[in-house]
């Protein structure tokens, strides 16, 4: 009986189904794309046996770690150690790849034997170092996703690689990447004589303890860890798990509201049923207990289907994804997310109106006519035709706002924190006072950016440039989950002067920091203190205020100090370039670009906009916003069809009077666009609720504008329209097509 009763209302069902299915599908792909790094994480670490890790503390990944290769040898010396492996780990470009997984390993380390050589040679063979070009071995994945074989050369940013070797690890991560000999992948990511981390393999496991109390000692500015503590502390693994969960989340509230809906909207249709069922002596109990059935099975099938979207999504776009470290195939974590989901689905979707329909006596189902006809009706003060069907449908159209509110929110919540970052991306760049701003070319992510300060010394000596100065950018992770963002500037280059000192000095030599305002609240610090950042301490010599949110939670250290704390001596992230004519800024552009092949030049103004990351992020939100209209515009449809359902024999009449079919059209299209405007409306005050939430820790005080920008809530409005006009596109067609005869005689 309860499959019958699904099967007889095939298009709200499959309207359902769908819509459990595209939330779950999401999350198949990005539990597969979580699953992937930090199993890959885990992998880098536990699967080479190495007992203890050496590396940078509060780093938030081990690449951007640094730490000086000569202490291999100080490692070595002790006698409790039998190997040391140092190791260092990045993101490139790889052709059309836009990310690509590079690790550095000595030729001869123990971390390699996970790494099992199915086609070719490895790194240690003679035969890798006869031909010419630099050898790397790569994973069966990327090189099935890029059809590259033995032989073939590889572009990785701007330089050229000839493949020696094709392995498997059985981790996604390091199977859609690449190994290089520790030497190249030190050229390659601009980190000469520097590791992220150092692997040690131990004589004896039990002498673990008293390795790490000595090393602590010896090397007070570092952290050793066990392996398994290690691939703990990586916080990319853990952020991608909260998205899962943020998503998750998403996928029940929006997903168990739909579903609500329509078993609501089911519980209507059938009150005269019911009422029979009722009549003939089911008790109450057993009314709940069929309504609640549908609302599992239904869930459970959604949930099939989504899995089984997902599982070929993934197969799809395989070719894609694995440079991103995701498996082919959903994991077992995604797996059980996915049952977890399904399952709270079922209850939050059904509980509710398994409960109204279990109140309804028999005497008033058996009297009820549908549609809100019976009973006075309160007309709605204002809206015309439109907002007073609406009305007359409370409960349903409460219901479908909340799931429309509840995703444009987030999409609309997302798009002000990245409008926010560009806008203050921009400032940094414009803020410094050049028109010019630098990166390295073919990078995959800003952050990894290196300049030689030999490019930057050739620049400057250009004729149409005044100056240039030289950024180092990074970011530690502080306690209580505080991101403290790291700036290096020389003391006396123009670039500096945008930071206004409102407490103390300037900055002026090593080993002195300037903090801003909001780290200086967050962190309880003052001029004077002692500012301990990856185990280096530094004396706050001034708080400075910028107006930037996240460049306000953050502070300044000489590029000096900034070069050492990162490991990149020589080097820096981004550089400003003042001209002496700044009208002739788009030329110079064109001319830095020609002239220095592994620098990217952009005017200050549309540096942010160029940016790989931004790009990315941009790329996502379009992705997150098909879902949302897609999502929504389900929800949408399905209760725009049950509208018309109900209303057949309203439609009937109406067109019995003569409305033509346009008219029929025009009337429950703008239904459904005034239900996605205001469910549009109700995204943007969710939005600002997650907005104001945000400001509110100390921590993240000023990371986020104020009020959400007005492009930012005009696209979010123009989001919910078109998610409305999608949803309503064929319960119109449906209603232009009835009959009057027939919909006059519909029961």
């Amino acid at each position: 009986m309860i499959w019958k009763n699904l099967v007889q209302r095939k298009g709200r069902t499959l309207l359902t189904v769908l819509g459990i299915g595209v939330g779950v599908m999401a999350i198949v792909i990005l539990g597969s794309l979580a699953e992937g790094i930090t199993s890959g994480y885990d992998s880098i670490v536990t699967g080479g046996n190495a007992d203890l890790v050496l590396t940078q503390p509060d780093v938030l990944d081990v690449s951007l770690s640094g730490i000086d290769q000569d202490l291999e040898i100080q490692l070595l010396d002790m006698a409790e150690i039998a190997k040391v492996s140092g190791m260092v780990q990045g993101i490139v470009t790889a052709g059309d790849a836009p990310y690509f997984f590079i690790f550095g390993y000595s030729t001869d380390s123990f971390m390699l034997d996970r790494f099992t050589i199915q086609e070719g040679v490895g790194l240690d063979s003679p035969e890798a170092h006869t031909g010419r070009g630099t050898p790397i071995i790569i994973g069966r994945a990327i090189a099935e996703a890029l059809n590259k074989g033995v032989g073939d050369t590889l572009r990785l940013t701007s330089t050229t690689y000839r493949i020696v070797g094709i392995y498997e690890t059985g981790s996604a991560f390091e199977d859609g990447g690449g190994v290089l000999a520790l030497e190249d992948a030190q050229i390659l990511l601009g980190r000469q004589r520097q590791v992220g981390a150092f692997y040690i393999l131990l004589k004896d496991p039990e002498l673990r303890e008293r390795v790490i109390e000595r090393a602590n000692r010896i090397w007070p500015d570092l952290s050793i860890t066990t392996a398994t503590d290690f691939a703990d502390q990586q916080i990319v693994g853990e952020s991608m798990d909260v998205m899962v969960a943020v998503i998750g989340g998403m996928a029940i509230v929006i997903g168990g509201v739909g579903m609500a809906n329509a078993q609501l909207m089911a519980v209507f249709e059938r009150t005269r049923e019911i009422g029979v069922l009722r009549a003939v002596g089911w008790s109450s109990r057993r009314v709940l207990v069929m309504i609640f059935q549908e609302s599992m099975l239904l869930s459970f099938v959604g949930g099939v289907f989504g899995l089984a979207l997902g599982m070929l999504t993934l197969r799809a776009l395989r070719i894609y994804l694995v440079v991103y470290g995701a498996s082919p195939q959903p994991t077992p974590k995604s797996l059980l997310t996915t049952g977890i989901v399904v399952a709270i689905l079922g209850i939050v979707g059904g509980i509710y109106p398994a409960w109204r329909a279990s109140l309804l006596q028999p005497v008033e189902a058996l009297r009820y006519e549908g549609g809100g006809s019976g009973g006075t009706q309160r007309r709605f003060p204002f809206g015309g035709m439109a907002m007073q069907s609406l009305w007359q449908r409370r409960i349903r159209t409460l219901l479908t706002l909340a799931a429309i509110g509840l995703t444009i929110g987030s999409v609309a919540g997302m798009q002000a924190s990245v409008s926010s970052l560009v806008d203050s991306i921009g400032k940094l760049a414009t803020g410094t006072g050049g028109e010019i701003f630098l990166r390295q070319a073919n990078v995959a992510d800003t952050s990894q950016s290196v300049i030689d300060e030999r490019i930057t010394d050739q620049i400057a000596a250009l004729s149409e440039v005044h100056s240039a100065a030289g950024v180092i950018f990074t970011a530690i992770a502080m306690p209580d989950n505080f991101f403290f963002i790291i700036q290096g500037m020389a003391p006396n280059e123009f670039a500096i002067s945008r930071f206004t000192i409102i407490e103390g000095e300037p900055l002026r030599t090593n080993h002195q920091i300037i903090i801003g305002a909001n780290a200086a609240l967050a962190l309880n610090k003052d001029i004077g203190d002692t500012l301990e950042l990856g185990g280096s301490r530094f004396k706050v010599v001034g708080i400075y205020e910028t107006g930037i949110g996240w460049m306000d939670i953050g502070g300044v250290l000489t590029l000096h100090d900034a070069q050492i704390f990162t490991g990149k001596p020589r080097k820096v992230t981004m550089t400003s370039v003042k001209l002496v004519n700044p009208a002739d800024a788009e030329a110079v552009v064109e001319r830095l670009n020609q002239q220095f092949p592994d620098i990217h030049a952009s005017l200050s103004g549309e540096f942010a906009e160029q940016m790989p990351d931004i790009q990315a992020t941009n790329a996502m939100l379009g992705s997150v916003s098909f879902m949302a209209v897609l999502i929504g515009g389900i929800g949408v449809a399905n209760t725009m069809l049950m509208a018309v359902m109900e209303r057949t024999r309203e439609i009937g009449t109406l067109r019995a009077l003569g409305w033509r079919r346009r008219a029929v059209l025009g009337m429950i299209l703008k239904e459904s666009l005034l239900l996605g405007f205001l469910g549009g409306i109700l995204g943007l005050i969710i939005a600002q609720a997650m907005i104001a939430s945000v400001s509110l820790a100390e921590s993240t005080a000023g990371l986020l504008p104020p009020l959400i920008p007005l492009g930012t809530a005009i696209q979010a409005l123009l989001l919910s329209i078109a998610l409305g006009a999608f949803g309503g596109i064929y319960p119109a067609i449906r209603a232009t097509r009835m009959r009057p005869v027939e919909a006059l005689r519909y029961e």
